[in-house]
């Protein structure tokens, strides 16, 4: 008798993430009958193209529940729930809008990274320092005491004075962002490290239930309005709070469905290198959380929203009074997802945090990490964890090595479209919800998977692989990446263009 084939590690994360929302049958059965397109992955020690593909399929496949079970309610009484619509998922393109999707057309999109943001050899290993916000940068230059104009030359005469551990303890005292070189080892003993491994890939809070009288608005369509099968978001509206890149996102792939997506920044924020890549399809205002009428707007601005996410800190809204129970009694009902960088729990809880930064830490970034020569002996383990909390000594020659793509930002913003897709079900039944998803729990799962097989390598993505028709931004004509997944008959696109951050008024359509 022939063995049943285990599950491709794809298919495995796709089951484990469905499993962790508590996804509904239809969206089971959307994943049973998923069809994979291509082969390929993207070069690297981790399975990053796997991850990539899952975490889609998972945001895809509870939507195509979410239209399956909205097709039910809409339908004559007693009607049986029609089977979800098809999925399909592009490995390529997949793996391509991990990176960067828009080709511009006579015209180049600022630089993403600040020329200080970069990796840096210290007297004993090698420590990251993030600084593209200019807030971050100067008081990175401050610890280092340096001049606002610094070079990137002068910065590492002043970090190689340092040892990795110091150096980032006191740069994240002073509010910088930065993170050493850790072995994936020496993350495993340490106490935030033990604390993100004990947390489920979401945390879930059952939200307030909608008094009888106040119906949700996306309960109102669920039962009145037939929902479209081509934009099966349309009339979805959603508070955004987010910056690069995660929350992003998660906010472009509910505008290409359809959602009203209104995005709010205080003034003097900008990303200029990302916002062209994540402002398609939304409205872009400005709104100032520390001021009173700042405040008492977004309290307005809540109130008809079916969907917020956002991407502050632990306990950064409750500072400012408006914490999760506050904004349950503001939007009863309310779908409530939101990104941290260092997990939920554990004494990084509330420590500034990026991508690159939780690489550097969890040990992705260690060289030959993922492999079998990344294991450290037992000598060199001692010698790390001698160091206090597990920084290595680099070995000569050896330099940090990140993942290709942003892919802990990028997964986790699919992961995060898949929490709002789950909790539009339950929204519809009438109750709110609360989903938590952190940075650093996307790497620990990257990091239990291993490269089973060697796939070809995907290169870079071809013209054709873009659409043909220009998306007129507001900087020049651009061309976007296809999309990655298909649901059924729904379109994938975006009803306005990319454009600057505070140029609409803060205000739903």
């Amino acid at each position: 008798m022939k063995a049943p084939a285990c599950p491709s590690l794809r298919d495995a994360w796709l089951q484990a993430f469905l499993d962790a929302l508590g996804a509904s049958p239809a969206a089971h059965q959307a994943a049973c009958h998923i069809q994979w397109h291509g082969q390929g992955a993207l070069a690297s020690a981790y399975p990053v193209t796997d991850l990539a593909c899952a975490s889609m399929a998972a945001a895809a496949c509870v939507l195509a529940g979410h239209m399956s079970s909205s097709l039910v309610s809409t339908g004559p009484a007693g009607g049986t729930q029609p089977a979800p619509p098809s999925v399909q998922v592009d490995v390529a393109l997949a793996s391509a809008w991990f990176g960067y999707t828009l080709q511009p057309v006579g015209w180049q999109i600022p630089k993403v990274r600040d020329a200080v943001t970069g990796d840096y050899r210290t007297r004993d290993g090698w420590i990251r320092i993030h600084a593209n916000a200019a807030h971050h940068r100067a008081r990175a230059l401050q610890v280092l005491g340096l001049g606002a104009d610094a070079t990137r030359q002068a910065v590492a005469a002043q970090v190689q004075r340092w040892q990795a551990l110091a150096l980032e303890d006191a740069l994240v005292q002073a509010d910088a962002c930065a993170a050493a070189l850790r072995t994936p080892q020496a993350w495993a003993q340490h106490p935030q490290g033990l604390a993100v491994a004990a947390e489920p890939l979401v945390h879930y809070l059952p939200g307030l239930p909608l008094p009888g009288s106040s119906p949700s608005p996306a309960a109102v369509r669920s039962v009145h309005v037939p929902l479209d099968p081509l934009r099966p978001l349309a009339g979805l509206t959603v508070l955004d709070l987010t910056r690069v890149l995660a929350g992003p996102v998660c906010t472009r792939w509910l505008a290409a469905y359809g959602a009203q997506v209104l995005r709010l920044d205080p003034v003097g924020w900008e990303e200029p290198g990302m916002v062209p890549e994540v402002t398609v399809g939304k409205r872009c205002a400005a709104l100032n959380l520390r001021d009173a009428a700042g405040r008492a707007q977004f309290v307005q601005l809540l109130a008809q929203a079916d969907v917020l996410v956002h991407g502050y800190r632990p306990d950064a809204l409750e500072r400012l009074g408006l914490g999760t129970p506050v904004r349950q009694r503001i939007r009863p009902g309310l779908v409530d997802v939101s990104l941290n960088a260092w997990g939920w729990t554990g004494p990084w809880r509330g420590r500034r945090g990026f991508d690159s930064l939780v690489q550097m830490s969890t040990g992705i970034a260690w060289p030959a990490s993922g492999t079998a020569a990344a294991e450290p002996s037992a000598g060199h383990l001692a010698q790390a964890m001698a160091q206090g909390d597990g920084a290595r000594p680099d070995p000569a020659g050896c330099t940090p090595a990140p993942l290709p793509v942003q892919a802990l930002d990028q997964s986790a913003g699919y992961w995060m479209a898949a929490c709002v897709m789950q909790g539009l079900q339950q929204q519809a039944a009438g109750q709110g919800s609360v989903w938590r998803v952190s940075l650093a729990r996307m790497a620990a799962l990257l990091a239990s998977g291993r490269v089973a097989e060697k796939k070809p390598a995907l290169g870079p993505v071809p013209l054709d692989a873009a659409h043909t028709r220009a998306e007129d931004t507001e900087w020049g004509p651009a061309r976007r990446l296809l999309p990655p997944c298909v649901v059924g008959e729904a379109t994938w696109h975006w009803d306005g263009p990319a454009g600057p951050l505070r140029r609409h008024p803060a205000l739903f359509p």
